[in-house]
């Protein structure tokens, strides 16, 4: 009976000591050509997360815009590469919002991914 509270107990202590996953993802978009996603929204902080790939090595390109999605208000142009790879972008600001992708010879993968405040303080561009 000792046993088997003592295990109840350490179970639930290891359980709440464990880190739980708050990163949520919001919205993931796919595509090679030329789009304007679907409305999402997000709380701040969080991330732009993207992955850029292409059968050449340097003739790709992607261009993404930030737009506000009420008034369809251009925010600003938050990526320009003309090379494959990928990286994470983060936003200190709650809204309504679409984005607005251009690609050249490309294939791209967009995931919008809502974080933490603790996770935001965490986070530490390269």
């Amino acid at each position: 009976m000792h046993k088997t509270i003592a295990i109840l107990i350490a179970t639930a202590l290891l359980a709440a000591s464990t880190p739980a996953e708050a990163k949520t993802r919001v919205a993931e978009f796919k595509g090679s050509g030329n789009t304007t996603t679907a409305i999402f929204r997000v709380d701040s902080p969080w991330l732009l997360d993207w992955r850029l790939d292409g059968d050449y090595d340097q003739l790709v390109g992607l261009e993404i815009t930030l737009v506000e999605a009420r008034q369809s208000r251009h925010i600003g142009r938050v990526l320009y590469t003309k090379r494959r790879g990928n990286g994470v972008k983060m936003f200190h600001t709650a809204g309504l919002y679409q984005l607005r992708i251009s690609s050249t010879l490309a294939r791209w993968t967009v995931r919008i991914e809502q974080l933490t405040r603790e996770e935001a303080e965490l986070y530490a561009p390269k």
